[in-house]
C-alpha cells in the first residue's frame, strides 16, 4: 500500500494563520497529502481535504476543526505516523520552525522538508544569524538584544534613540510579521517598550538602514542549490512590513523580479545563498535584504517561508519559470533521501 505524503500545517505560534493559507495553496497544488492540523492548544487532528479547501479568508479567520483531536499532541502523533512516512512541514515560526519540531523528527527517524533542527534554530536567533554571516564579510545592521521589565527596556531604548536614531525592533526568535515595531519619534519609545515588555520574549533593537527592501528565496531544485530572482517591498511613507502589509497587502507593493541594478540583483542573489549555506540550511530558504547607498545588508534567514498563493517563494518560482507542483514534490523526495543517508 503506498503511503501518502503529510502535510503538516497550523501550530501554536502567531503565524498559525499563515501557516493554513500555505497548506492550502501546497494541496491545491499537490493535492496528494494525508492532513495533520496542529491547533493553538497543541493538539492534532487529521483532517479531510474538504475542510482544507473550504476554509474561508485564512489570514483573518482561525482554522477550526470541526472534529476532536486524533492525537494529544505532535510527539504522540509522530509515534502514530506510518513506516517511512514524510512530511511536509507547512508551519511558521515558534516550534515549528525554531527546531523543536525538527529535533523530534530526528531522534524519531522520520522524513520530513525543510532545514534540520541545527541549521532551523541558528536561523531562528536573528542576532546568531547575523553574527555568522557577518563573519562572513556580509554587511548587517548594529543590533543588540533588550529583555526585562518595562522600565530597563524603555531605559535601553531611549539610550539607542539618542545615539543611533531610528531603530527597528523586533522578536529576538520568532517571525517578524507579528510583533515588528519601528521606533522612529521619542513618542514611540514609551508604547513600544510596554509592547516589548507584555510580550515577555527578548527583542533585537537594530538600526534602521534605509534603502531598497528585498527578499530572496534559495532552493534546491534536486540537482543543486541556487537563488531565485529577488523581490522588491516598496512602502508607502510610514508604513511597515508587518503582518498587515504582507498578508493583507496594506501599504505595501511586491514586486518580483526586482526592479533594481543588475549589480544589486546579483549581490542579493550572492549573499542569499552564502546565508543559506553559511547557516546550514536544507531544502530552501528566504533571505531578507535591504539595499543602500553602500551594498547589500542581511536583515535574516527563514527556514520554512510562507509558501501561500501570494508569497514570495511561489512569486519567484514563476518568475523562474518553475511551479510549486514541482517545488513541493522536489523537497519531499529530498526529504525522503536525507533520510535515507541518515539511516532509518
Amino acid at each position: 500500500m503506498r503511503i501518502k505524503p503529510i502535510l503538516l500545517f497550523g501550530g501554536v505560534s502567531s503565524e498559525c494563520r499563515v501557516s493554513v493559507a500555505s497548506a492550502q495553496n501546497i494541496f491545491q497544488s499537490v493535492p496528494d497529502f494525508d492532513l495533520w492540523f496542529i491547533s493553538r492548544r497543541g493538539a492534532v487532528h487529521a483532517i479531510s481535504p474538504e475542510a482544507l479547501v473550504r476554509h474561508q479568508n485564512p489570514f483573518e479567520r482561525d482554522f477550526l476543526p470541526m472534529m476532536a483531536p486524533s492525537w494529544s499532541c505532535v510527539d504522540e502523533a509522530l509515534d502514530s505516523a506510518p513506516s517511512g512516512a514524510v512530511f511536509f512541514l507547512s508551519l511558521h515560526g515558534g516550534d515549528g520552525e525554531n527546531g523543536t519540531l525538527q529535533r523530534a523528527f530526528e531522534k524519531k527517524k522520520i522524513a520530513f522538508t525543510g532545514s534540520g533542527a541545527i541549521a532551523s534554530e541558528l536561523a531562528f536567533d536573528k542576532a546568531r544569524a547575523k553574527a555568522v554571516v557577518a563573519e562572513k564579510g556580509v554587511t548587517v545592521a548594529a543590533a543588540c538584544i533588550i529583555e526585562g521589565s518595562e522600565d530597563n527596556i524603555l531605559s535601553r531604548l531611549t539610550a539607542l534613540w539618542r545615539t543611533r536614531g531610528r531603530l527597528v525592533v523586533k522578536p529576538l526568535a520568532d517571525g517578524s510579521s507579528v510583533g515588528l515595531h519601528h521606533l522612529r519619534n521619542e513618542s514611540d519609545l514609551e508604547p513600544i517598550a510596554n509592547a516589548v515588555a507584555l510580550s515577555g520574549v527578548p527583542y533585537l533593537a537594530e538600526d534602521f538602514l534605509a534603502g531598497t527592501e528585498l527578499t530572496v528565496g534559495v532552493i534546491n531544485d534536486g540537482r543543486r542549490t541556487i537563488s531565485l530572482p529577488p523581490s522588491e517591498i516598496r512602502l508607502e511613507e510610514g508604513a511597515a512590513f508587518d503582518y498587515a502589509g504582507k498578508y493583507l497587502g496594506k501599504r505595501a507593493l511586491e514586486i518580483t523580479p526586482a526592479e533594481v541594478p543588475a549589480e544589486v540583483y546579483a549581490e542579493a542573489q550572492q549573499i542569499a545563498l552564502l546565508a543559506h549555506k553559511s547557516i546550514g540550511c536544507e531544502g530552501y530558504s528566504r533571505t531578507d535584504l535591504v539595499a543602500g547607498a553602500t551594498g547589500v545588508a542581511f536583515i535574516e534567514i527563514n527556514t520554512l517561508p510562507g509558501l501561500t498563493a501570494t508569497s514570495f517563494i511561489p512569486q519567484q518560482l514563476t518568475a523562474s519559470g518553475l511551479d510549486i507542483g514541482t517545488f513541493v514534490k522536489v523537497q519531499i523526495n529530498l526529504a525522503i533521501e536525507r533520510q535515507k543517508q541518515i539511516g532509518a
